[in-house]
């Protein structure tokens, strides 16, 4: 008898934002100012790109939904209604599902907080980034620090109890103090979850072919180990890499990617993961990709082909690394039988690679867990690039 197949969440992809921050390498494209956005026709793609992929649910419920960009935020709360009952009347919701909207501070309305409540979304994520005006204008962003504390206090009034805070540190111009004082305002804003990453800069990027200067390596040192000491003493958790939060409020979504889970993809470029139990008893895994142009992804919805731009089957060898690489973000790991369960291949594919990052002292005991020592999250890509070599 075959095993159960992994938890299942839903990715709904917003592909429209005001205006493309020079950091952003997500498939985001600015608004025509002088065009309203297609909303109710994009809803309906959504829908039908569902219908196309429902089957592959093979049964399961949805553990959480996502609706990420681009910016969210753009889109009303009829919208988002209208999505939701068509969602739920495809496929079945978990009883405690967590329903996450990413909103940056200078792009909603507020009164609209209320309106994506009552739509049924119960968790919400704000793209704040930093509070200091210098850094946020060369970020791009089109908020203010005033206009994300209100941000913050709205949606709070609005009903929401389960709020994740986005900031960024190795800002261009910024030392130790600059970032604390960041995390200091966001901190007295009380979210629920903190997402503290560092800037990177990424390919097919405004930055990536202009790079600001950055912070060098001892300042960023210095941040990240003051920042991590201020966020905890806030009586926060560091459950990943980037992520911290209050007791409870991790983030469920993203829990489900770092522990393997299986994710439907729906809207302009995004991604899915899915598994299947075959007949001779082996576990299929595919990665598959939407297209990206949020027109032609329109299009799409009257033609034949349907929404998908590909699919990849993974392979055998590649399955040690690509799990790995979510899991070890971690702090705490995964249970050794999640290797198992949801790669559906034996132990010893990854024993020799465990074996040697034990040995360097990357890897705690491995025997039934895995995860990365305090060494090894410090150093994590020399302990995935020791993975991925054995």
């Amino acid at each position: 008898m075959s095993m159960p197949l992994p938890p299942l969440s839903l990715y709904v992809h917003v592909p429209w934002c005001v205006r493309k921050c020079p950091y952003c390498d997500f498939n985001s494209h600015g608004m025509d100012p002088d065009r309203a956005l297609p909303e109710t026709a994009y809803v309906e793609a959504l829908l039908a790109d569902l219908d196309a992929d429902a089957a592959l649910a093979d049964g399961r419920e949805l553990v959480s939904i996502f609706v990420g960009g681009g910016t969210p935020s753009l889109l009303s709360g009829d919208a988002y209604r209208h999505l939701l009952q068509g969602i739920r009347a495809r496929l079945p919701f978990a009883s405690d599902i967590e329903i996450t909207l990413e909103a940056n501070p200078g792009t909603v309305e507020h009164d609209r907080f209320a309106a994506y409540r009552e739509a049924g979304i119960n968790r919400l994520s704000l793209g704040v980034q930093s509070f200091q005006a210098p850094q946020l204008e060369v970020l791009g962003r089109i908020h203010s620090g005033e206009e994300a504390a209100q941000a913050m206090q709205d949606a709070r009034h609005a009903g929401f109890d389960n709020i994740n805070l986005d900031l960024m540190h190795g800002l261009p111009g910024q030392d130790e103090a600059l970032a604390l004082a960041d995390i200091d305002r966001a901190l007295a804003l009380a979210p629920d979850h903190l997402s503290w990453y560092q800037l990177t800069l990424e390919p097919n990027t405004q930055f990536y072919s202009h790079p600001p200067r950055l912070p060098d390596e001892d300042t960023l040192c210095d941040i990240q180990e003051a920042g991590h000491a201020r966020i905890e003493a806030a009586g926060y958790q560091r459950y990943e890499i980037s992520a911290y939060a209050t007791p409870g409020r991790q983030a469920r979504h993203n829990l489900n990617y770092w522990t393997f889970g299986d994710y439907l993809g729906i809207g302009a470029g995004a991604h899915g993961k899915l598994s299947a139990w075959q007949p001779d008893g082996s576990l299929a895994i595919e990665r598959r990709w939407k297209v990206r142009q949020p027109q032609a992804y329109l299009r799409r919805a009257q033609d034949p082909r349907g929404f998908i731009a590909g699919r990849r089957a993974l392979e055998e060898q590649e399955l040690p690394l690509e799990f790995l690489m979510n899991a070890l973000r971690l702090t705490q790991g995964v249970p050794r039988r999640y290797w198992h369960e949801r790669s559906g291949l034996a132990d010893t594919l990854l024993d020799a690679r465990l074996e040697q990052a034990h040995a360097k002292g990357l890897l705690c005991d491995p025997s039934q867990r895995l995860q990365a020592s305090p060494h090894g999250l410090l150093f994590l890509n020399d302990l995935l690039a020791l993975c991925d070599a054995a």
